[in-house]
């Protein structure tokens, strides 16, 4: 079985929108929009609370607060790689 990398930070790029940078050196967008119409997750459709979530210790994925997170998996296999290689020179 693969060993999924863990979470070093995460950011929101935009109101629905995750940058979420790992530590093999991936950086993947997630888009959460599809999560926004979920009852438990209405929480995140308040830009402020959605653009703040902490990284839980391990780098085991992030959580918002008890009821709302998003575990290293989800964001691994449902982010889209992103090249931001090209942004650093």
């Amino acid at each position: 079985m693969e060993t999924l990398p863990k979470i070093l930070s995460v950011s929101a790029i935009s109101p629905t929108c995750l940058l979420v940078r790992f530590d093999n050196s991936v950086e993947k967008a997630y888009d959460a929009a599809p999560l926004l119409s979920l009852p438990q997750f209405q929480l995140l459709r308040n830009p402020a609370f959605f653009r703040a979530p902490p990284v839980d210790p391990g780098g085991y994925g992030v959580s918002w607060n008890d009821d709302i997170d998003l575990s290293e998996f989800e964001l691994w296999t449902h982010g889209v790689e992103i090249d931001t290689t090209a942004c650093r020179r």
